[in-house]
């Protein structure tokens, strides 16, 4: 479980991001984060995945307080996080292959573990016949999805994303969110923050409404906007 207690985000130029946000995401749950450019989407975000720290209040996941967690215990809690960029930070030297076992690389996994698990991950996300490409070779959607199955090869327990589908074209994203949404069926919970107005009220689930760094709406079933 995903918990935030009286949250605020200041940067050092005295923009105030997030202001007291109370949050609890549910294992099992399929959550959007959605509002303008510059409500605090992605400063919500950055806090999930430890990528900062909050300048007053409380995050936890699962046993791990990341407020006053020891850097030593990073690794462990990133295992169980899979993260999704709009910009995928793929390693251009490096196959679809290698690009996804990098990630089991990077925490100890075993050849064994690797040999096995990447075919797997791979197949999942409709690159099976791409394994020996490189990613220039790839278009736009099949990036997004080496994207996906680099951070869905360890088996974390949420997968974050921040806009996934914002350099896609509409049928692409569909098909990306159909990905994410078999991902979500599998387990996983996926916490999501985008502006894709369509695909989130086609697909109806739970809505977190950010303005002005504070969950203004927080609906399940929800659309990205009030009607």
């Amino acid at each position: 479980m995903i918990r935030l207690e009286q949250v605020d985000k200041r940067y050092p130029n005295g923009h105030l991001a997030l202001s007291g946000v109370d949050l609890v995401i549910r294992r099992g749950e399929f959550v959007f984060i959605v509002g303008p450019s510059g409500s605090g989407k992605s400063s919500l975000v950055r806090l999930l995945y430890r990528e900062e720290l909050p300048t007053a209040g409380d995050v936890y996941i699962d046993q791990f307080h990341l407020t006053h967690m020891r850097r030593s215990q990073v690794p462990r809690l990133r295992r169980q996080l899979g993260v999704v960029f709009q910009d995928v930070k793929l390693l251009p030297q490096r196959t679809v292959g290698q690009n996804v076992a990098f990630a089991m690389e990077v925490v100890g996994a075993s050849s064994r573990e690797i040999a096995k698990r990447v075919p797997q991950v791979l197949e999942l996300v409709g690159l099976g016949r791409r394994r020996d490409s490189f990613p220039h070779q790839l278009s736009g959607g099949e990036q997004q999805r080496l994207g996906i199955a680099r951070a869905l090869v360890n088996n974390p327990v949420y997968l974050i994303a921040d806009e996934p589908t914002g350099n896609l074209d509409p049928d692409t994203a569909q098909d990306i969110m159909q990905l994410f949404l078999e991902i979500n069926r599998r387990g996983a919970t996926v916490i999501m923050a985008t502006h894709a107005r369509d695909l989130v009220n086609q697909v109806k689930r739970r809505v977190l409404a950010i303005d002005h760094g504070r969950i203004v709406r927080d609906e399940l079933k929800g659309a990205y906007h009030e009607a």
